[in-house]
């Protein structure tokens, strides 16, 4: 009889679906597919939740987007870093911490010591810190501070750098034209009548004759910077006007006329410190050619006084 029965199951039985569960499932399927929401999908296996901040679950049209403002980011400092890096590279390749020292002129016929204007050009950039810079530099005023401590030096400027902070100052000097000995210092004038005592080019062949018999105790007046100023002016007009100047004389008992010597005709010109060089040596060139078209050979000519000439 047992062969007609019907066999139990061991299995529980299979539970049933409610009407509430059906309710609560088409209603998350509605919220997820909703009109106008964009369906992600993600293969990480660091799925947090759909709606959370920190989901993988990102459109490819968002993604692109944020790697978008990262490359920019990117860039950004990239271009940040380059400028910085160019700013320095631009700052220390234009500064100044050691001044090394050239010459312009390679005709110089005496050694130099260079030390003696790296020191001075040190001394001006240690008392302005910006000049260390070569675009803040004022090369005016470096020229007249270095001038006013080496009156040989006529010009200075900024040739090249030769290192990290190493720059290079080409240095002028003063060419003499004519030269004054008093006592025992050796006074040299150039043509821009600027008085210096430190001369590397070959000694003058004009030298000033001292006939004043002032005492050499009162030698700074005798050389003035007027003095020898004048004196350098007279011999480079002279020379521009075709005449060469052999001698230059400093009258007895005056500091304030000078007699010169010229080479064509062997006049003496007596000129005066109180007029103008200029206009002395035009009276002087047109005296010397009214004799010479008159064949005369006078003995000095004069032309202290404007507008005359006066002779023997």
């Amino acid at each position: 009889m047992k062969l007609f029965k019907k066999k139990i199951s061991d299995d529980a039985p299979r539970r049933r679906t409610t009407a509430n569960e059906n309710v609560e499932s088409l209603s998350m399927q509605s919220d997820t597919f909703r009109r106008n929401r964009t369906i992600t999908g993600s293969t990480s296996n660091r799925f947090n939740s759909v709606g959370g901040q920190d989901s993988d679950l990102v459109s490819p049209r968002k993604h692109a987007h944020h790697l978008t403002i990262q490359r920019r980011k990117v860039f950004a400092i990239l271009m940040s870093v380059l400028s910085i890096i160019i700013m320095l590279w631009f700052l220390i390749s234009n500064f100044t911490a050691v001044p090394s020292v050239s010459f312009f002129d390679l005709t110089i016929s005496k050694k130099i010591d260079s030390t003696r204007y790296e020191k001075v050009i040190q001394n001006y950039l240690d008392a302005n810190p910006l000049s260390r810079f070569h675009f803040a530099l004022n090369q005016e005023s470096l020229l007249s501070y270095v001038s006013n401590k080496l009156p040989e030096v006529s010009g200075v400027q900024i040739r090249n750098s030769i290192g990290i902070g190493v720059t290079n100052f080409a240095i002028t000097v003063r060419n003499p034209v004519a030269g004054w000995r008093l006592g025992d210092k050796q006074f040299y004038v150039d043509s821009n009548g600027i008085s210096f005592e430190k001369n590397y080019y070959i000694e003058p062949s004009l030298q000033i004759v001292d006939n004043s018999g002032v005492s050499t105790k009162t030698g700074a007046p005798v050389a003035s910077n007027r003095f020898l100023g004048f004196v350098g002016r007279v011999v480079s007009l002279s020379k521009a006007s075709g005449y060469t100047v052999t001698e230059a004389i400093l009258p007895p008992n005056t500091t304030r006329q000078l007699q010169i010597k010229l080479k064509e005709g062997g006049y003496l010109v007596k000129l005066s410190i109180d007029r103008p060089a200029g206009e002395q040596v035009e009276d002087m060139s047109r005296a010397v050619k009214y004799f010479a078209s008159k064949g005369q050979t006078p003995q000095y000519i004069d032309v202290r006084v404007s507008g005359k000439a006066f002779y023997k």
